[in-house]
């Protein structure tokens, strides 16, 4: 099961990835050219993280696993938060963070993709 330290690790090996607080200590808010793809209380138990989906598989997952829910305070059609309690596979909970940068990034102008390698 992951710690706070690997999801920590998993969202700062993104290319240009920055942990933010802009919402206060307790959360960290992870960051690609100033736009969010991951928000965690890392020191919260139980442990969770939201992170942004595609619409028609964040409804998948939910279904798939209950561990899985709506985006906390997040547009619930694009985020999911996953609460880390080992029912979901770290192989997914990675997947899913490399995923939410991905989109994020694809959002970003050109010019300043191209900025990130």
């Amino acid at each position: 099961m992951l710690s706070a330290t690997d999801l920590k690790a998993l969202c700062l090996e993104q290319a240009a990835a920055e942990e933010t607080f802009p919402f206060g200590a307790e959360v960290s808010v992870f960051k690609v050219a100033g736009k969010m793809f991951a928000l965690s209380a890392l020191d919260a138990r139980p442990l969770s993280i939201s992170l942004k989906c595609v619409p028609e598989v964040a409804t998948k997952l939910r279904i798939e696993y209950p561990a899985i829910t709506a985006g906390y305070h997040l547009n619930k059609q694009h985020w999911n938060t996953v609460l880390i309690d080992g029912s979901v596979p770290d192989r997914l909970v990675r997947e899913m963070i490399e995923d939410s940068y991905d989109l994020v990034r694809a959002g970003l102008p050109k010019a300043v993709r191209l900025t990130l390698g």
